[in-house]
């Protein structure tokens, strides 16, 4: 398992990919044959999922064969659906489109809500443009004012939509707001890691690749299995991408940017392994009591 994969991330990632689907529960011994796929221990999965409870993410529900298991609670089934928003589309964004811009004032008496504001608005990709004031994209009011109010913090921030007058031009301003070197760097981590993956499998026949399809039974063979894991790693290494690169409109950025390429190579992995990988999920779920 790469050293960025952690258990619970892995968990999270599983259920958003295959979780959502019938009663969405997974007993404890599906996670575990499932994630023993992508390298982690049955130990790691149990104290995960106790974590994962305790942070109020997962809960306690019987799976459709009736078993103990696990789903997702409302708020984590919220925060996934507004995550699909940003994983898997891929909008082409324009200055003109505007901004939301987030201003917040916390009481002296309550700052540690302050930090707990900017680390979530900055985990939405929201960029600083002055102290208190944060901006991201428009498309993104929807999630920031679900988050904010999913931890009670909205009493704290009024939400503006507007667009940027100046004084600096707005590709200047905004490789200031945003530490765009940092977020380009994400992008060919990515791309170092799992495009050669994107390449060995469409280099494979197209008959090996159909071996691991969706209509492949419950005993579905080792493609299946490959192309699940390698789903998985790819997905849970791309879903933090979008969150820290909010889609800034392409004039606005270096020329040699290396998102579109990282969204191109998701979009081909998702597109050629995550029904290939739902296979080996059936399988495993069948596996076992």
């Amino acid at each position: 398992m790469a050293e960025s994969h952690t258990p619970r991330s892995l968990i999270v990632t599983l259920y958003g990919a295959y979780g959502r689907e019938t009663s969405g529960s997974l007993a404890v011994a599906e996670l575990i044959r499932l994630l023993a796929a992508v390298g982690v221990d049955a130990p790691s999965v149990r104290s995960s999922v106790s974590r994962l409870k305790r942070r109020g993410l997962l809960e306690a529900r019987p799976t459709a064969a009736g078993a103990a298991g696990y789903a997702l609670s409302a708020d984590a089934r919220q925060l996934l659906d507004d995550g699909d928003r940003r994983i898997y589309a891929h909008p082409a964004p324009r200055s003109q489109d505007g901004w939301v811009l987030a201003v917040f004032s916390v009481p002296e008496s309550e700052r540690s809500k302050r930090h707990v504001l900017r680390s979530r608005l900055a985990g939405l990709g929201f960029g600083t443009a002055a102290p208190g004031v944060w901006l991201a994209p428009a498309r993104l009011h929807d999630e920031a004012r679900h988050t904010l109010e999913r931890l009670q913090l909205a009493p704290y921030v009024e939400l503006f939509r507007g667009e940027h007058l100046g004084f600096a031009p707005t590709a200047e301003a905004v490789a200031r707001w945003w530490d765009l070197p940092a977020i380009a760097k994400q992008h060919e981590d990515f791309l170092d890691r799992h495009e050669p993956v994107l390449r060995a499998w469409e280099s494979r026949p197209s008959a090996a690749r159909e071996d691991a399809g969706p209509d492949a039974g419950p005993d579905a063979g080792p493609d299946a299995e490959a192309a699940y894991r390698d789903y998985l790693l790819a997905l849970d290494s791309w879903r933090r991408l979008p969150y820290a690169d909010p889609g800034l409109p392409a004039e606005l950025l270096p020329e040699d940017w290396p998102g579109g390429r990282s969204a191109e190579v998701f979009g081909r992995l998702h597109g050629l392994l995550r029904d290939a990988g739902a296979a080996f999920v059936r399988g495993a779920r069948h596996g076992g009591p």
